[in-house]
């Protein structure tokens, strides 16, 4: 698996400033924490965070402070704000070689689907998978092969062959899909044609009738 280095201060480093004036100088908060580990709440500048949390890649992050110590550690969660999407927060969960760790990996499609040069539609429904594995297995993604689906063919969970890697998701759940194209239904006669209209009758007021009954006095 990839590895990535992220220089981090601990935010002790700032303690004078409040957590929207970290953000407001480019500096976003976050924790590092894990079992048998001290939590550490620390702050790294938005432009070095970026290539941790835009990226469909897993990897593991090699966390430095400037005190020169590291840790090992994947990328748990990031909160976004609602309106402008910049990041507000994130956490980072330690790893141990030896324990296995719960991730989410992306899914990559390849290969050409045969079920759509006859106009199948490709529905990719899960886009990432929740695994189990130890550290040293984590795959950056995981690729699955669509060139033998046809359509109305699938790949499930169950489907997948990963070694020394447990899916943790529904077995029975479509990852991928070839479906067939929507057919629009074409207009019977009776809902194409325009319904039969009545000829217009007019009328006539009480002041036309009235006016007919003068004119022959």
């Amino acid at each position: 698996m990839a590895e990535i280095t992220l220089q981090a201060q601990k935010r002790d480093t700032y303690k004078e400033l409040t957590l929207n004036q970290l953000r407001e100088k480019g500096i976003i908060p976050g924790v590092y924490y894990g079992h048998g580990v001290d939590n550490i709440s620390l702050a790294v500048t938005e432009i070095n965070l970026r290539p941790i949390i835009y990226t469909t890649e897993s990897r593991i992050i090699n966390l430095k402070f400037e005190d020169n110590s590291s840790f090992n550690c994947i990328l748990k969660d990031v909160q976004f704000h609602p309106v402008s999407d910049k990041p507000l927060h994130f956490d980072l969960i330690a790893i141990n070689e030896g324990e296995q760790i719960t991730i989410e990996v992306s899914v990559h499609i390849i290969g050409n689907a045969p079920g759509i040069k006859d106009g199948g539609v490709l529905q990719h429904s899960l886009h990432k998978l929740q695994i189990e594995c130890l550290p040293s297995n984590i795959p950056t993604h995981i690729d699955v092969d669509v060139s033998e689906l046809n359509v109305n063919d699938s790949i499930k969970v169950s489907d997948l062959k990963l070694d020394n890697i447990t899916v943790l998701n529904d077995e029975n759940a479509s990852i991928v899909a070839i479906i067939p194209p929507t057919v629009e239904k074409e207009p019977t006669a009776e809902e194409g044609a325009d319904a039969p209209t009545e000829p217009e009758v007019i009328s006539k007021s009480k002041k036309d009738e009235d006016s007919e009954e003068d004119g022959k006095k």
